[in-house]
Formats: C-alpha cells, sequence, structure tokens
C-alpha cells in the first residue's frame, strides 16, 4: 500500500454535505415517532423541540471549531483522544461504532416491515438482506457515491416536510380540504392549553427530542472527506438552528394546529394524517416511500460511520491494523465490509432474539449518543485551554457563546440523563449504557493499552 493509498479520498462536495447535514436533522422520528412526544407534552413539545435544537446547534457549533482546526475521519473519536486521553478516545469511538450499528439494525429490519405495505406476505428478510447488500456496495464504491445517494435521500424527505408544511398551511390559511373554512391556529391552545400536562410533560419528552437528533453530529465525520471542510463544514452547521426550527417546529405546529394533539396517536403517522386531509389518494403509501427512503439513509450512513470509525481506531492503534486498509475507491474497504458482516448477524439474531433484549441493546444506543454529545463538548473545552488567546483569536470558525454556551449544554445533557432514569421508560437505558461503558474500560486495559 503507498502512502496515497492509505488515505481517504476527499470526495464530498458542498451540495452533498450541505443536503446530508439537512436529512441528519431529519429522521424516521419525526415522520412516525413524533405522535408519542406530542401524547406527553401536547403543543409544548415545540418548547421541547426548540430547546433541543437550540442545544444541538451549540454542540454542532464546538464540534465545528474542532473539526475546521483538524478534519478527520474519526471526528470526536479523534479529538477525545488527543484532548482528553487514549481510553476516552477508545470509548468514543467503539461507542460510536456499536451506536450506529444497533440504529441499523432496527433501520434494516424496519424495510422489511415497511415493504408488506406493496408486498404483503413477502419474507421480511429479503427486503432487509437487499437493502443492506444495496447500501453495502454503494458505500464500498467511492465515497462520492454515499455522498450522491444521501443527498437524493435528504432531498426526498426535505420535500415531503416542505409538502406538508404548504398543504398544511392551506388547511389553516384558506380552508382547502376543509370545504373552505380556515381552520386557523386554535388548536394549540384549545384542548387543556397550550401545556395540558404542564411542566412535567415537556420534561418526560425531552429525551425522546433529543433522541430524535442523533444523527446530526454525522457532519463531523464528513470533515475527513471534504473538498473543502473549512469552507464546508461551517456553513452546513451554521444552518442546524433554522432547519430545526423550519422541518420540526414549523412541521408540528401545523399538524397541531390541523389536528387537536389528543386526537393524534401513536397508531397513525400524523404526516399520513395530512395528507388524508385534503383527499391525497394513496396517503399511506407516500408517507411509506418517504420512511423507507429515511431508513434507507440511516442504513446508508450508518455504514459510513461505522466504517469511518473502525479506520480512525485502527490508525489509533486501538482496533486491528486490517482496517487502516483503504480500496482503490479510496475508501476503507475492510472496516465496511467488517460493519456490514456485523450488521447482517444483528438482521438475523432479529428474528430470534425476544424483542425485550433487542429493546435492551438498542437503550445502548440512547445512552451513547449523550455519551457522544457530552465528549463533543468536553474535547472543545479541553482545546480552548491548550490555546494562547492570540491562537484563539486567529480561529477561523469558534464555538457559540463559548464558554457559557459550553457549560450550558452539559448541564442540559446531565438533565436529560436524570430525567431518563427518573421515567419507567427510559430508565432501562442507565441500567445498560454504563455497563456497556465498563465492558469498553475492561477490553481497553486488557487488550490495546499500551504498557
Amino acid at each position: 500500500m503507498t502512502n496515497k493509498k492509505s488515505q481517504l479520498q476527499r470526495g464530498l462536495e458542498s451540495r452533498h454535505i450541505t443536503l446530508m447535514s439537512l436529512g441528519a436533522a431529519i429522521g424516521v422520528g419525526l415522520f412516525l415517532g413524533s405522535a408519542g412526544a406530542i401524547q406527553l407534552a401536547g403543543p409544548a413539545i415545540l418548547i421541547a423541540y426548540l430547546l433541543g435544537g437550540i442545544v444541538i446547534f451549540i454542540i454542532m457549533r464546538a464540534l465545528g471549531e474542532l473539526a475546521v482546526e483538524n478534519p478527520v475521519a474519526g471526528s470526536f473519536s479523534r479529538y477525545a483522544k488527543d484532548y482528553l486521553g487514549p481510553l476516552a478516545g477508545f470509548i468514543t469511538g467503539w461507542n460510536y461504532w456499536f451506536l450506529w450499528i444497533v440504529t441499523c439494525m432496527a433501520e434494516i429490519t424496519a424495510i422489511g416491515i415497511y415493504m408488506q405495505l406493496w408486498f404483503p406476505g413477502s419474507p421480511k428478510w429479503m427486503w432487509a438482506l437487499a437493502a443492506l447488500v444495496m447500501m453495502t456496495i454503494v458505500n464500498l464504491i467511492a465515497v462520492k457515491a454515499f455522498g450522491e445517494f444521501e443527498f437524493w435521500f435528504a432531498f426526498i424527505k426535505v420535500f415531503a416536510i416542505i409538502a406538508m408544511i404548504v398543504v398544511g398551511l392551506g388547511i389553516i390559511l384558506f380552508g382547502i380540504g376543509n370545504d373552505g373554512i380556515a381552520v386557523g391556529f386554535r388548536n394549540l391552545w384549545s384542548h387543556g392549553g397550550f401545556m395540558p400536562n404542564g411542566l412535567k410533560g415537556i420534561l418526560m419528552s425531552l429525551p425522546i427530542v433529543m433522541f430524535a437528533y442523533l444523527g446530526v453530529e454525522l457532519i463531523g465525520i464528513t470533515a475527513g472527506e471534504a473538498k473543502n471542510p473549512k469552507k464546508v463544514i461551517p456553513h452546513a452547521i451554521d444552518t442546524v438552528l433554522w432547519r430545526i426550527l423550519i422541518f420540526y417546529v414549523g412541521a408540528l405546529t401545523v399538524i397541531m394546529a390541523i389536528y387537536p394533539w389528543n386526537e393524534i396517536n401513536t397508531n397513525n403517522s400524523p404526516f399520513v394524517l395530512m395528507f388524508d386531509q385534503v383527499g391525497l389518494q394513496y396517503a399511506a403509501g407516500i408517507i411509506n416511500f418517504v420512511v423507507l427512503t429515511a431508513a434507507l439513509s440511516s442504513c446508508n450512513s450508518g455504514i459510513f460511520s461505522t466504517g469511518r470509525m473502525l479506520f480512525n481506531l485502527a490508525e489509533q492503534g486501538q482496533a486491528p491494523a486490517i482496517f487502516k486498509k483503504v480500496g482503490r475507491g479510496g475508501v476503507p474497504t475492510i472496516a465496511i465490509i467488517a460493519s456490514a458482516f456485523v450488521l447482517l448477524i444483528g438482521v438475523i439474531l432479529n428474528y430470534f432474539v425476544a424483542e425485550k433484549v433487542f429493546i435492551w441493546v438498542t437503550s445502548i444506543s440512547t445512552f451513547g449518543a449523550i455519551w457522544t454529545w457530552l465528549i463533543i463538548l468536553i474535547s472543545q473545552i479541553k482545546f480552548r485551554q491548550t490555546l494562547s488567546k492570540t491562537q484563539i483569536s486567529n480561529l477561523t470558525y469558534k464555538a457559540f457563546l463559548y464558554p457559557l454556551g459550553s457549560y450550558f449544554a452539559i448541564a442540559f445533557l446531565l438533565l436529560v440523563v436524570f430525567l431518563m432514569g427518573v421515567f419507567p421508560d427510559t430508565r432501562i437505558a442507565l441500567e445498560v449504557g454504563p455497563v456497556w461503558i465498563l465492558l469498553l474500560i475492561i477490553f481497553y486495559y486488557t487488550k490495546y493499552k499500551k504498557a
């Protein structure tokens, strides 16, 4: 292997990363999972999404400061190693790898379920396997192929939400699909008030809201393969807040203005209800296509992320050296194939492992999200402490409202962790997550710690 071939290819263009950063903040959680959050907080869920969005923006600006100064494939795992020590880098890298493995297992399995709408009775494993093979091949070709697929996946999600908002505003302001009678915004406060479940409802919804944003940190991992990271990364991050305002706060405002929040249940997607309202045929099929796209996007991003994280860990001497190998397309071929193989095992196990056990494993990913964001914030604080006043003034891209912004975000994330322990439905994450971290620590000291 020549030195040239041992490096990742910078094939991601500005439009790829811009749309990927757009799509990263829009997951299946918005299309299907938002109903559960609405049930907890009512219309006040808008406050939770806005507050969570501000915190995510602070986290992303902190990551951006690090990524612009040192655009590497391992991103926050490398920064954790550099500023917090090898153990922190090891835990963060393997934790994030497993987080995406679990997420992809769920998404691939979900693809088989989504396809049942069009092909009832067909084997679910067949669709799951087809999706895994297709997305693995895309990732093996070249990073530009990954970028192209993710560009169009994100475009479909964005288009669907914008269409929903436009249709919704037509109903609210002009009565389209409602016999010309404008619905208005009164449903936001007419059914028990804007905060029907009080402050407790907002607090209960925060864990769900924050996990909906999981994946936005993928922008940092793309820095190692962006053609012009010093320009592209800041642009992508600076638009995170307004995207959240439009796609989460805007979309859910429109939905809850048309449908009383207490009529939206977890059995129906709010988006299906919206298109049904105007008499659009095949509304369920349209949303099924969008959700299927979102699941494929998550799988695509997951294979990308896990491959790069294994590559980074191998470079740091914290994973088998074979994962450092880069193929002709400038991608970490062995690392991608290894991750895909683990995903294949996960798909098979999904049909044999009890549902409760799988929920336990999924809980690790929710705990891992909080860990990742905390590590980003703490690494950025430590990074600043290594700089002189002159170096700080010369930073081309700076964290938002440092240091108050960083400390506020850390306090907020710790509050979410506390709330996960208070409420029974999310407590399992705090029982499983620390055990997973402990296992990683033991593995580090027995296998990879240098004497």
